[in-house]
């Protein structure tokens, strides 16, 4: 099965919460709760009942309390135990949310169900510090494991800093600073889109989580937290993190928590729950890749040209392209390879600008995709982005 014709994602059938950086204001909150109930009461503010669902795709990536049944928990709670929801969990670092939604696809395609659930959610924030027994340890001393800042540094058959790939990609296709400093600075201005007239396009999906902020307090989030203002003399002053290399802070993405929900279903069934019956969505093909040890930001290339070769397209015949993109180095490794314009790549922002909580960051970029794409009158659009252990994947999506 190379491209889907059964797969449809209701016009308003989403959304995504702000992105908080992180220790914000979200880093309270266990995950699994938090985006449980904030899907929760996105679906009754949109009186649609959670017990439509047939089947839920949780996605997460960092540990939380209650781990083990973290998809059944969310899922109890998503419908209040009214329907016994089944799940299954689902975590590909970044690119879960791009899974969920292609294995979601499948199903449709198979006519396993009529109305799926991708729930994708994440904290950075406070990650846990783990131990596991170790009997041949000196005295028995266990191993430890921080579960962000460790895996951060690379998987333990490759050990390399996730920017370190970044500078291999960037030696490899002939990538300057000044050339990463330039699609920051795009980056930025193309987030100001997004945030411009008190934040019109945002507000076409994002949706407010409610936070504790302490034991009595809780906070509505309503906007993204921890975005840095980039400018060309600030991004010039910055040094690279590493000696003789092109990536600054400047031209790196943060680590951050939120979480993004996106229904799937049956044609006919899109139309019905669609807040625009006339405005139709199309999960096309999708796409993975893995490319050779520590080079993670080249992984999204071959999995995009997977995509497109799926749905006999080409790149020409995408209207709007976004990324996942932690590094500067991802826009322009991919633009240089797919020969189009990196500076008209992902208007209304992106991870490198607002953020990365891992298992929603994707999912959050496939709605602001299709948003666009409705703005524009409808076309293809093309997500992809890296994710660990030098992986990618990418979706190929259709508004008309």
């Amino acid at each position: 099965m190379k491209s889907y014709t059964k797969a449809y994602i209701p016009y308003g059938g989403y959304y995504s919460t702000p992105f908080s950086r992180w220790q914000g204001s979200m880093q309270y909150d266990n995950a699994v709760i938090l985006g449980a109930n904030t899907a929760r009461r996105w679906f009754l503010e949109k009186k649609i009942d959670p017990a439509i669902l047939d089947y839920l795709y949780f996605g997460s990536t960092v540990a939380q309390k209650h781990w083990f049944v973290a998809h059944n928990y969310a899922a109890a709670i998503l419908t209040d135990d009214k329907k016994f929801l089944p799940a299954l969990f689902v975590n590909q670092a970044c690119a879960t949310s791009t899974t969920i939604l292609n294995l979601l696809a499948k199903d449709m395609e198979l006519g396993a169900y009529e109305v799926g659930y991708g729930l994708m959610t994440d904290r950075c924030s406070n990650g846990p510090h783990t131990i596991w027994p170790d009997p041949l340890g000196p005295g028995g001393m266990p191993v430890r494991e921080d579960w962000n800042m460790d895996n951060f540094e690379g998987t333990p058959r490759h050990h390399a800093f996730m920017a370190q790939t970044g500078e291999n990609v960037a030696k490899e296709v002939g990538i300057t600073k000044e050339e990463c400093d330039a699609v920051v600075l795009r980056r930025y201005e193309q987030y100001q889109q997004a945030i411009a007239n008190d934040r019109a396009f945002q507000k076409r999906y994002m949706f407010a989580p409610e936070v504790k902020v302490s034991k009595k307090k809780t906070l509505m989030v309503e906007a993204d937290e921890g975005v840095t203002p980039s400018t060309a003399e600030g991004l010039t002053k910055l040094k690279p993190q590493f000696p003789g290399g092109v990536l600054s802070f400047g031209a790196q993405t943060f680590p951050a928590d939120g979480n993004c929900g996106i229904i799937v279903s049956t044609r006919e069934k899109a139309k019905e729950l669609s807040t625009d019956a006339k405005k139709e969505i199309q999960i096309i093909s999708y796409g993975f890749a893995r490319v050779k040890p520590m080079f993670m930001p080249a992984a999204p290339i071959p999995a995009a040209q997977m995509a497109l070769a799926n749905a006999d397209l080409k790149i020409t015949d995408i209207k709007a392209i976004k990324t996942h993109n932690p590094f500067a180095v991802n826009d322009l490794a991919f633009a240089k390879k797919m020969g189009n314009d990196v500076m008209k790549m992902n208007n209304y922002g992106s991870s490198l600008i607002y953020g990365h909580p891992q298992g929603p960051t994707i999912g959050r970029a496939v709605i602001e995709l299709i948003e666009e794409l409705v703005l524009l009158g409808g076309g293809y659009g093309l997500v992809t982005g890296c994710s660990a252990g030098d992986t990618a994947a990418s979706l190929l999506i259709r508004v008309s």
